[in-house]
């Protein structure tokens, strides 16, 4: 098994042959320790005292029997409890597992058949010393695997008041090392007052060992193929990312006014493509880990909503967060919601960038269904040109590019991510362009939207008639997409417009692909931004609308009926549904699309001239007020 070819899961059958060994460390074990200890706990302080004299050098030998030591907490009491009984097993669980990682690092590197020679007769020279380091990463490896399994599998919030000390590291075999191991976590139980105590030492034990390794893993060498390890250990959900994993925090259940489809006037095309989101991501299939939409086309996996402040963003994530939990209530599937704000921007240098990260990991997990949003993203990630912008909000404009449309990337179908702003022109190009979709999210427009919206705020508590309107008409979704669909038929912005009289006055309508070609073409001279990725997303929309398919609501009422059937059944379902690609659809997602990078230039455009207009104010305000001081001496 190679550690890094994707992601890789460790059979069970591969944990199962470690269970003696892993339930004898865990039994009694006899190790030799450093005498160093922690120092003695100064009365009333919490803090320790550490003699300035060195007993680096005094080993005592000490027997640990960690089955005791959790059983002291309630001595009374000849069974675990419950809690206590979990501390045990994840502990004997992380012993078999970090076995079972360490043997897989023999096999991907030279060790494994380092040791079957050495076995034969002793290694000498260069080869004895690779054996030794090897070994001794490999004991490293076993180390950092159980610190990190305990960390992420066992529960609780409570920390305690201080951290123990690190474990006495011994890294001769994977075998000692972890025995080490042992001997630190039970120095850390030894004492606790209560069950949550006892948990909550556990867990300090395993942030306290992990920090120790990190600090310690440049000593190693051969740890680049564990580096790039993304390992998957399927009963206890753990995935291990290389070095990249801290202890597991435990999700409360999402808190969030969400909103129901008919509370949005307006808005038609973004609230209809975000209902269809919504159904496409709990179509991902997680025996597969894949998504028919993904495979068959018109996934949405990065939007960008941009419109003036009040228009409705803020309801429309608050709408598509709604229909996925319910969605997922339904097919008992895990759902998670994150969004990445400017409280994550850090002064410290690397750590806005390392908060983005784990915002885009927790949503792209292979495990749940995950809806990520990144709000005001003009003021989160700054445009690469912009020297007044902090070294944070480049990090994460780097970050999200990479994951937005990386080497690495890897688009699934279980998550999607929504970059919102008031202000899109700001946002870097690079960035921006990595946005599959653009929703307008302008707000209510029509005369019909606004009687509508009032008539849905004031609520029922009067007794104003309401006229001749037929409310709610205007928002019937199917009619009200439609029209707005075909009012980008045409061109919307002067820019394109123009283009587009030009195109049809040189070479007549567009009917054939030579015909869209050549408008694309003619699109990119007038607008430089209009690159091939442009191009990517319009067939990505494209697509979209030709599975435009109206999943039918009995699908999604049971989880039998659709969501927890097999990915071929579903997909076979899916494909039943499409349409085909019409030259309409082509055109009018080409406006679209082109129609906002217009947008968006002439927005930037327009600032810059205002911003030019203010200074030649100030300019000349300037000169008269000094022509005034000179005349008065003054100057």
């Amino acid at each position: 098994m190679s550690l890094n070819a994707g992601l890789t899961a460790i059979r069970e059958d591969d944990i199962a042959v470690h269970r003696a060994v892993a339930q004898s460390l865990v039994t009694k074990i006899a190790i030799l320790e450093s005498d160093a200890g922690g120092g003695t706990t100064l009365a009333g302080t919490g803090r320790r005292f550490v003699s300035p004299v060195s007993t680096g050098g005094v080993r005592r030998s000490r027997e640990v029997e960690l089955i005791r030591t959790i059983q002291s907490v309630r001595a009374d009491d000849p069974l675990l409890t419950p809690q206590q009984h979990a501390v045990l097993y994840r502990a004997r669980r992380g012993l078999q597992v970090a076995l079972a990682v360490a043997d897989a690092f023999s096999r991907q590197s030279d060790l494994e058949s380092l040791q079957a020679r050495n076995c034969q007769s002793p290694l000498a020279g260069a080869e004895a010393d690779r054996f030794k380091a090897l070994l001794a990463a490999s004991a490293y490896v076993a180390s950092f695997t159980f610190a990190a399994y305990l960390g992420a599998t066992l529960s609780g919030e409570a920390e305690p008041v201080e951290d123990g000390d690190e474990p006495d590291y011994r890294f001769d075999t994977p075998q000692d090392a972890l025995k080490s191991m042992v001997a630190g976590l039970d120095r850390m139980l030894a004492g606790a007052s209560d069950d949550a105590a006892l948990t909550s030492r556990a867990r300090a034990f395993a942030r306290v060992a992990l920090e120790g390794l990190i600090g310690r893993k440049a000593r190693f060498s051969g740890l680049s193929g564990f580096a790039n390890a993304h390992i998957r250990i399927e009963q206890d959900d753990f995935v291990l990312d290389g070095f990249d994993v801290a202890p597991g925090r435990k999700r409360g259940p999402l808190v969030m006014a969400f909103k129901k489809p008919e509370e949005i006037i307006g808005n038609h095309i973004a609230k209809y493509q975000a209902m269809k989101l919504a159904r496409m991501l709990v179509a991902y299939d997680f025996e597969r880990q894949m998504n028919p939409f993904v495979e068959l086309g018109g996934f949405l996996f990065t939007f960008i909503g941009d419109g003036m402040p009040g228009t409705g963003k803020t309801i429309l994530i608050q709408m598509l967060a709604g229909l996925l939990n319910d969605y997922c209530a339904v097919a008992g599937y895990a759902f998670h919601y994150e969004n990445f704000g400017v409280d994550q921007i850090s002064s410290y240098q690397g750590k806005s960038g390392q908060n983005c990260k784990e915002f885009v990991t927790n949503v792209m997990n292979p495990k749940t269904i995950g809806f990520g949003t990144i709000d005001d993203v003009d003021q989160v990630a700054a445009k690469r040109s912009d020297d007044r912008a902090s070294a944070g909000q480049h990090e994460v404009t780097a970050v999200l590019m990479e994951s937005f449309a990386g080497a690495s990337t890897v688009v699934r179908g279980n998550c999607t991510f929504g970059m919102f702003s008031n202000y899109p022109e700001n946002v870097d190009d690079a960035l921006r362009q990595r946005a599959g979709a653009r929703w307008l999210v302008d707000g209510p427009q029509t005369e019909s939207d606004y009687i509508d919206i009032f008539a849905l705020l004031v609520g029922r508590n009067h007794a104003i008639p309401l006229g001749d309107h037929p409310l709610f008409a205007g928002q019937e979704i199917r009619r009200a997409v439609l029209t707005s669909y075909d009012r980008h038929s045409e061109p919307q912005e002067d820019g394109l417009l123009a283009v587009w009289q030009r195109h049809e006055k040189e070479h007549g309508a567009i009917r054939t692909l030579e015909d869209i070609g050549r408008y694309l073409h003619a699109i990119k001279l007038a607008e430089p931004r209009f690159t091939g990725r442009a191009i990517r997303n319009i067939t990505d929309a494209v697509k979209m609308r030709a599975m435009d398919v109206d999943l039918p609501d009995d699908w999604f009422a049971t989880p039998d009926a659709f969501m927890r059937r097999s990915y071929d059944e579903k997909k076979a379902m899916i494909e039943e549904l499409r349409g085909p690609i019409t030259m309409e659809m082509v055109l009018q997602e080409i406006n679209r699309y082109a129609d906002s990078e217009f947008r968006y230039t002439d927005a930037s455009d327009a600032a810059a001239v205002s911003d030019i207009i203010r200074r030649e104010r100030q300019r000349e305000k300037a000169i008269l007020e000094i022509e005034t001081m000179k005349t008065e001496g003054r100057w």
